[in-house]
This record gives structure tokens, C-alpha cells and sequence, in this order.
């Protein structure tokens, strides 16, 4: 067996399965889920029409690469989007999901025969992050991110001598669990980091399209144009139509960035049987090329929030996040306790922040916080804020 099977962690919800054992939730309470970050509005009707309509796709192999239409349909959005050009043919890739594109992409990235080989993990994460990195048979190392800096991920808190032996590094903007936006000084402190040291950065971009400010975030690949990168060495931006339109089961995103890097990304896919069906595919371009449905989706989550938030800021540490779909919200006391104590008393399920957290230099970045999923429809998200209102309340 692979060795480095045994270094891997529990699933979050793994964890939070065995926190409830034993708990019998409040008959007198309907179960209202915040705990997974699952997309439930509907999947648009365009989509599901693309994928029965190129049902005869599923009679032939789909190319490793992907059509020349998808990758130019990932093109166009990036142009639309950022106001990013980039080459279809050698600088853009599909993938079946941001999750698999993060794991594939650190197989192939990482060297494990160079001693001490590195990958950074901002602190909280996304679990895929560590996972990746451990089977590539490097060592994590957790970079906390700082809560009076709007979570902010402290890159300078990292030693040289990390940097030196650090081959990549996952960011992750808008943040899971924290809804944070990377600016563009953070961006130009790792590029030029990334010059001094040889690192590949990961740019997971997965939640950049549900947004509360009137500015859209800032992708990498633009980042890399505003600061006269328009090559993108060494860094790949991963997206995914998971959340920007309710298609979490569809497994389709693209990866773009570095033509350098595309190749041999596109040869170890190649290998692995990282293709996408035709079906998958013509479903994709339908997506991307559409705008309208991803307007009123976002425009479903900035209702929701907007009467969520208020409610929880009035018993929690939380604010309104720069984006994503989650509320991260600091308690008092264990955040453990807190998720038990809710489920067995109002029949609401969060994610303790300490299991999206590693203990590292002396502490869990996570530790004391909740993360919140927003994704059920508007009504059962109020239903749940109040909830947790009571519950707070009749705790203190």
C-alpha cells in the first residue's frame, strides 16, 4: 500500500459524524442543514438541455484536452470576465472539477525526490490541499490567516528557509471558510516571491462569481495582466461551474495559466484518465457562455445574506463576507461544543471551524469559529439564523 494513505486526516464530516454519535436531535425541530457546502438552487434550464441534447456523446472517448469549442468558451469567459487573453490551445485545460484539477495538478507540480520538498496551505482549508500534498509525499505547511486583517492569509509569517524548500502553494480567493479577497498587493508579494524561489502557485478561484460588493474579485490570471505578467509563469487559476451554476454534480471546470505548465499537466491527465465526456462538455459551453443565470444566482445569495447576517451579527462575532457562500462566525467557548449543543437543541447542523484547521506554531486558526453554508433556499437559511439566535441566547 502507498505509505502516505496513513498520513491522511478525516474528512471534516467524517469528524462531525462521529461529534453528533450518540446525539438525538430535537424531535420538535425540522433538521436544517448549514453544514456542507453543496450549491441547491436549481440547475439552470440551459444546462439540462445542452446534456440531453448531446446524449450521443456518450458513444464515443472524449480527447484528454477537451474540444477546441469548450477550451475557446473558457477563453471568452476569461475575456469577458477579467478582461484576460489567454492562447485555448496551450493555456487552457478542462478538468473535472476544481477538486480533482487541485490533487492532479499537485501530482504533477511536486517533486519528492528533492529533500524537503514543501507545499503551503493557507490555515484554515480547504482539505483537498493537505491531501494532495501528502500523496505527492511532500510536507504541508500551515499559514494561519489573520482575522484583523479580514483573514488575510500572513505570508510574511513564513520563514525563508520554508520558501526555499517550497515547490507550490495553494491560495484561495474568494476563501473557503472565510469569503476573504485576496488584493492585488498580496498578488504581487507572491509573484514576487514566487520569482525568487521557483514555486508554482495554485489558484483556487472556485467561489469567484458569488459576490456581495459592487467590484467583482480579482482573479490571478488578472492580477498576473495588472502587473505586466501577461506570460503567467508559474501560476494556474482552477475554476469550476459548481456553484456559479448549481451544477455540483456535473464534475466540469477548466484550469488556466502558464502554457509551461499546461503541458505536462495535459500529459499526466493524459495518463490518469482525466478526460471529460462530450455530454459533460457541450453542457459546459452552454454554461459558460451564458451570464444571465449566474446574475440571478448571485443575486439569490445576496438576498439571503442580507437577512441572515443581521440576525447572527446580533448574537455572533460575523460579518458579511467580500464573497463565497459561507458565514464564518467566531463563539464563545469551544466551537465543538456549540455544533453538538445546536444540533441536540435546535436541530441545526454547522462545521466546527477547528476540523477546516490544523494545530500549527502553538494553535488552531480555526479553533472558536463556525462556518456556515448558505446554500439552502432563503426561507430555511432564516429559519436556522433564528434559531441560532435562540440558542445563543439561551446559552448566555
Amino acid at each position: 500500500m502507498n505509505p502516505n494513505l496513513s498520513r491522511l486526516q478525516p474528512y471534516p464530516f467524517e469528524r462531525l459524524k462521529q461529534l453528533f454519535a450518540g446525539v438525538t436531535p430535537n424531535p420538535n425541530y425540522r433538521p436544517i442543514s448549514l453544514g456542507i457546502g453543496e450549491p441547491r438552487h436549481a440547475t439552470p434550464k440551459l444546462v439540462t438541455d445542452a446534456l440531453t441534447a448531446n446524449l450521443a456523446g456518450l458513444a464515443s472517448y472524449p480527447a484528454t484536452a477537451g474540444e477546441p469549442a469548450l477550451r475557446e468558451a473558457a477563453a471568452g469567459w476569461l475575456q469577458r470576465r477579467y478582461g484576460v487573453s489567454v492562447n485555448p490551445a496551450t493555456q487552457v485545460l478542462p478538468v473535472n472539477g476544481s477538486r480533482e484539477a487541485l490533487f492532479a495538478l499537485t501530482q504533477t507540480v511536486v517533486d519528492s525526490s528533492r529533500p524537503g520538498a514543501t507545499v503551503l496551505c493557507p490555515n484554515p482549508f480547504y482539505q483537498i490541499y493537505e491531501g494532495a500534498t501528502l500523496l505527492a509525499g511532500a510536507q504541508p505547511y500551515y499559514v494561519p490567516s489573520d482575522p484583523k486583517r479580514n483573514f488575510a492569509v500572513d505570508w510574511d509569517s513564513v520563514p525563508a528557509e520554508v520558501w526555499a524548500r517550497t515547490q507550490m502553494i495553494f491560495t484561495c480567493s474568494p476563501g473557503n471558510p472565510t469569503g476573504a479577497v485576496m488584493p492585488l498587493d498580496e498578488w504581487k508579494k507572491l509573484f514576487e516571491l514566487s520569482d525568487r524561489y521557483g514555486f508554482v502557485i495554485a489558484s483556487d478561484e472556485c467561489y469567484s462569481e458569488i459576490y456581495f460588493r459592487e467590484e467583482p474579485p480579482l482573479g490571478g490570471l488578472e492580477a498576473a495582466v495588472k502587473l505586466g505578467r501577461s506570460d503567467f509563469k508559474n501560476l494556474i487559476a482552477l475554476t469550476s461551474l459548481s456553484k456559479r451554476s448549481n451544477v455540483p454534480g456535473m464534475r466540469s471546470g477548466f484550469v488556466a495559466g502558464d502554457a509551461a505548465l499546461i503541458k505536462p499537466f495535459l500529459l499526466y491527465r493524459t495518463y490518469h484518465g482525466g478526460a471529460m465526456s462530450t455530454v459533460v462538455q457541450a453542457a459546459s459551453i452552454a454554461a459558460w457562455n451564458d451570464e444571465l443565470h449566474v446574475i440571478e444566482n448571485r443575486n439569490l445569495y445576496r438576498e439571503k445574506f442580507a437577512r441572515v447576517t443581521p440576525l447572527l451579527s446580533a448574537v455572533l462575532d460575523v460579518a458579511l463576507p467580500d464573497a463565497a457562500f459561507y458565514l464564518w462566525a467566531g463563539v464563545k467557548g469551544s466551537d465543538t461544543d456549540f455544533a453538538r449543543d445546536l444540533l441536540a437543541l435546535y436541530n441545526v447542523t454547522v462545521l466546527p471551524g477547528s476540523y477546516l484547521a490544523r494545530e500549527a506554531h502553538g494553535f488552531n486558526s480555526g479553533a472558536g469559529r463556525i462556518r456556515m453554508a448558505l446554500v439552502a433556499e432563503t426561507a430555511e437559511c432564516v429559519e436556522a439564523a433564528e434559531r441560532i439566535v435562540q440558542f445563543v441566547q439561551s446559552r448566555t
